[in-house]
């Protein structure tokens, strides 16, 4: 009975899976087509990718205006999703959106359960300390003993600190916590980010001094998301994504969002 018990526990998770994996019945281009709406997984705190603003609601961001674009040449309306990356793979495989279009980096790991587009842009990692910090100074004081390196939970930044940092400690941040809270009130020496979120950081903070690497650290391509199993949609994703290079559209939303310099035109 045990063993019988665990098999069929195993083929009911492994359905689960296939069927949370299987795209739309026609695949996604014949539902968004038949639905009139291409359902874009947005993380709506991303400045200058995918940003809502807290007082007025709006949305703005590179790929705000690329999401819009892409509904516009497939002939939909665009419907955007709330999500995150610690959530959006699980959003994809569940079919909660058709595509993740907010700068999503190609990590190993996330390749190995979504499937990514040609990338269009590509950060390294920033540091963001206060501009009064007695002893931070430059990436060299970074790794010191009794340092807090402040990250955000589900980014690339999280692995990629995680095993660079010997000597300081690293702390996961996790709304409603920010890591602006916790570099202004000490609680953290400073806090990693990638290119788009240091210019909100240049926008909206006087106290704080962002501090680009020295050296490169760990330059990473951004691409869209999709889920596995329905080739013709990446494909159409990655038409998209060539023709807003080709045609320009890429390139004036990069400058739209003073994110030219990480653009991807090749």
């Amino acid at each position: 009975m045990g063993l019988l018990r665990t098999l069929l526990l195993f083929l009911v998770t492994w359905a689960g899976t296939a069927l949370a994996q299987a795209p739309p019945a026609g695949g996604h281009l014949e539902h968004i087509r038949s639905s009139g709406v291409l359902r874009v997984c947005i993380w709506p705190d991303y400045y200058s990718i995918t940003f809502r603003n807290p007082k007025s609601g709006e949305l703005s961001g590179i790929d705000e205006m690329l999401s819009t674009a892409f509904a516009k040449d497939l002939g939909v309306k665009v419907s955007y999703v709330d999500s995150s990356f610690p959530t959006f793979i699980a959003d994809l495989l569940a079919d909660r959106c058709d595509v993740a279009m907010f700068g999503v980096g190609m990590l190993p790991e996330r390749a190995a359960k979504v499937r990514f587009s040609q990338p269009y842009l590509r950060s390294d990692i920033y540091a963001v300390t206060t501009r009064t910090h007695p002893s931070i100074k430059s990436w060299d004081d970074i790794d010191r003993p009794g340092r807090v390196v402040a990250v955000q939970a589900g980014t690339f930044m999280e692995p990629v600190m995680r095993s660079r940092l010997q000597q300081a400690d690293m702390v996961l941040i996790r709304p409603p916590a920010t890591r602006e809270k916790e570099v202004q009130s000490g609680r953290a020496d400073v806090f990693m980010t990638d290119y788009p979120y240091s210019r909100r950081v240049v926008d909206s903070f006087d106290w704080a001094r962002v501090m680009p690497p020295e050296k490169p650290v760990f330059p990473l391509s951004y691409a869209y998301a999709v889920a596995p199993g329905d080739e013709p949609w990446l494909a159409r994703v990655n038409q998209f994504v060539a023709d807003v290079k080709r045609d320009g559209r890429l390139l004036a939303a990069a400058r739209a969002h003073k994110l030219e310099p990480i653009v991807l035109l090749e």
